[in-house]
């Protein structure tokens, strides 16, 4: 990738996109944790998400009519549950293998995502330093 077709990414995105990870990184945990509990009696399955992405990214304030500023929370805001349904989908708990493998899918994509743009502006900037490229 080169810098300069995402002008977009400044440093507040990259930690938003660290934030990011981090949950990605959580909600693998605690995927993990469901499927080795898949046999466990009475166990109830959990899950972690965002409270709300603008809540991660921060609140927006208007400082001219035309323009909004993002300013960063300090720490993302991750809310963990468990599933208190009662439908025993494999026959001893709640947790479906199929749900959680899709889903332990889906937060690998998110997390390669991620951590390849966060890369790519890293990679930009180290171009940039060693003169090689414009920002």
């Amino acid at each position: 990738m080169d810098i300069k077709k995402d002008k977009n990414m400044q440093p507040s995105g990259i930690k938003s996109l660290e934030k990011f990870i981090d949950y990605c990184s959580l909600k693998n945990k605690v995927i993990s944790k469901n499927i080795a509990n898949i046999g466990t009696e009475n166990y109830k399955r959990e899950d972690v998400s965002f409270k709300e992405v603008l809540n991660n990214l921060g609140s927006m304030k208007a400082t001219n009519p035309k323009h909004l500023k993002v300013q960063e929370n300090s720490q993302p805001q991750f809310e963990f549950s468990k599933d208190k349904s009662i439908d025993n989908a494999s026959g001893v708990n709640n947790v479906d293998i199929d749900k959680e493998m899709s889903e332990l899918a889906a937060n690998s994509i998110q997390f390669r995502f991620a951590s390849r743009k966060i890369g790519d502006y890293y990679r930009g900037l180290q171009n940039v330093i060693k003169g090689g490229g414009k920002l």
